[in-house]
C-alpha cells in the first residue's frame, strides 16, 4: 500500500492555512493504483453479504462504484441536499463552521440490507456517521466502511467505532 501513498498528492495549505490536502485525484488517475485501491477496499468484504453500496459525494462515488461492482452488488449515491430528484430523507452533521445536510432516496435501502459505506478518506468521521445515521433509518444495516486514506489524528475510524461500526482504510497520513 505505500505505492498508493505515493500516488497521493499532497497540497499544503488548501482548502486554508495549516490544512495538508491529500488529493487522491492522482492514484485515481493511474490504472494500476486505481485497480489496487479498488481491490484492497472490496476485499475485506468479499465474504460477507453485502446488498449494496452507499458512496459519498463526490469522490465516493468514483470508488463506491468500482467497489459495488467488485462485490456483485448495486450502488446507493449519498448526496449533498438538495441532488436528489425523488423523494429523499436527510441527516444533519457539523461542520467546523455550521451544518450541513446529507441525503438518500426514501426508497434506496430494503429493509435489513447490509450496507457499506465508502469514501475516499476519513477525517473526523462526521459525514461517514451521517451516512451510516441515514442506513439505519432507512431500516438498513451499516455492514462497515471503508476508505482509502484515513487520517488518523482526527478521529473519524475511532468516532465509526464506537457507533459500532467497522472501518478499514487502506493507508493512513499524519497531520492533517
Amino acid at each position: 500500500m505505500n505505492d498508493l501513498k505515493a500516488l497521493i498528492r499532497t497540497i499544503p495549505d488548501y482548502p486554508k492555512p495549516g490544512i495538508m490536502f491529500r488529493d487522491v485525484t492522482t492514484l485515481l488517475a493511474n490504472p494500476d493504483g486505481l485497480k489496487s485501491a479498488i481491490a484492497g477496499m472490496a476485499a475485506p468484504y468479499e465474504d460477507h453479504k453485502i446488498d449494496a453500496v452507499a458512496g459519498i459525494e463526490a469522490r465516493g462515488f468514483i470508488v463506491g462504484g468500482a467497489v459495488a461492482d467488485r462485490l456483485g452488488c448495486g450502488f446507493i449515491p449519498i448526496r449533498k441536499k438538495g441532488r436528489l430528484p425523488w423523494k429523499t430523507i436527510g441527516q444533519e452533521y457539523a461542520l467546523e463552521y455550521g451544518v450541513d445536510v446529507i441525503e438518500i432516496h426514501e426508497d434506496a435501502i430494503a429493509k435489513g440490507s447490509r450496507i457499506l459505506i465508502v469514501d475516499d478518506l476519513i477525517a473526523t468521521g462526521g459525514t461517514a456517521e451521517a451516512a451510516a445515521k441515514l442506513i439505519r433509518r432507512s431500516g438498513g444495516e451499516v455492514a462497515g466502511a471503508a476508505f482509502i486514506i484515513d487520517l488518523p489524528e482526527l478521529g473519524g475510524v475511532a468516532r465509526l467505532k464506537s457507533h459500532g461500526i467497522d472501518s478499514h482504510a487502506l493507508i493512513a497520513f499524519e497531520g492533517h
